[in-house]
C-alpha cells in the first residue's frame, strides 16, 4: 500500500506536501483559535508536520492517517522529534473511506481530496468524521487564471480544466453543500516555489547515488520538464488554500 515511487523519491526531504510554509501552518493554526486538547483527524496526513506543530503550538491532539509509509514513517519521527509523541499518532492506512473509532473536533484533508473523488466527497467522509459543529479543513488547488485551452491544463500538469474551480466557484460550491467558510489562508507564489524546486534538489541527488534504479528514467524526465513547467505553467495558474467550513 503506497504512493506512486516518483512521490516518494522527489518528496522525500519535504516537510510539507503542498505549497504552504510552516509560516503558513502557523497563521492557520492562529486563525482557527486552536485550544489545548482539541481532537483532529487528518486525512492524507503526509509527514504529519500540520499535527506536530499545532501539537507543540497549540496542544491539540489526534490522528493523521496516509497511504505512504516513508511519509507516515517521518511524521513518527517528526512527532518524537517535537515532543509530542503522546499526543498525535501517526496510521499507515489507506486515508479513503476512513472512519475513526471517535469522532473529532476537526476533521482535515489538507491537499489529498482524490482519496474521495473531489471535494464533495471527501467533505462527505470528514463530516462521517465529525462532532456537530466541528471544522473541517479542505486544502485545495484553484485556478488563478482558467486556461484558455485543455493543452495549457495538461501542460500545466492537470488531465482537465474542469478538473479544478477559480477560487469564487470554489468558494460558491462550499456554500452550495451546505457549509459556512468561517476562514483561510492561501498559499503563495513562493510557498509554491519551496514546495516544487525543492524536488528538483532531491531528485538530482537521488539520481547521482541511484544512476542504475528502475526508476531512474521517469526521475530523470520529471527532472526535465519540472522547472520549465513550473516556471512557465504551473506558477501562473495554479492557486491553493486551505478552507475551513462548519456545516450550516
Amino acid at each position: 500500500m503506497d504512493i506512486p515511487r516518483i512521490f516518494t523519491i522527489s518528496e522525500s526531504e519535504h516537510r510539507t506536501h503542498n505549497p504552504f510554509t510552516a509560516e503558513k501552518y502557523a497563521t492557520l493554526g492562529h486563525a482557527l483559535r486552536m485550544k489545548p486538547g482539541t481532537r483532529i483527524l487528518d486525512l492524507g496526513s503526509g509527514s504529519g508536520e500540520m499535527l506536530c506543530t499545532w501539537a507543540r503550538d497549540y496542544g491539540v491532539t489526534g490522528t493523521g492517517v496516509d497511504i505512504s509509509p516513508l511519509f507516515t514513517t517521518q511524521a513518527k519521527q517528526r512527532a518524537e522529534e517535537l515532543g509530542v509523541s503522546e499526543y498525535v499518532h501517526f496510521i499507515h492506512n489507506d486515508a479513503a473511506g476512513y472512519i475513526g473509532e471517535e469522532k473529532y473536533d476537526v476533521a482535515a484533508c489538507v491537499g489529498a481530496t482524490w482519496i474521495a473523488g473531489g471535494v464533495a466527497g471527501t467533505i462527505d467522509l470528514l463530516a462521517k468524521n465529525l462532532k456537530p459543529g466541528g471544522i473541517i479543513l479542505i486544502g485545495e488547488p484553484y485556478w488563478r487564471q482558467i486556461p484558455a485551452t485543455e493543452a495549457i491544463a495538461h501542460a500545466c500538469g492537470v488531465s482537465s480544466v474542469a478538473d479544478f474551480r477559480p477560487l469564487p466557484e470554489l468558494v460558491a460550491f462550499f456554500d452550495q453543500l451546505g457549509y459556512d467558510v468561517v476562514e483561510m489562508v492561501l498559499a503563495d507564489p513562493q510557498g509554491w516555489d519551496r514546495y516544487e524546486a525543492a524536488k528538483w534538489m532531491t531528485m538530482r541527488r537521488w539520481l547521482e547515488e541511484n544512476p542504475d534504479d528502475e526508476c531512474a528514467q521517469e526521475v530523470r524526465t520529471e527532472l526535465t520538464v519540472a522547472p520549465k513547467r513550473h516556471v512557465t505553467w504551473t506558477r501562473e495558474y495554479f492557486g491553493w488554500g486551505v478552507f475551513a467550513l462548519i456545516a450550516r
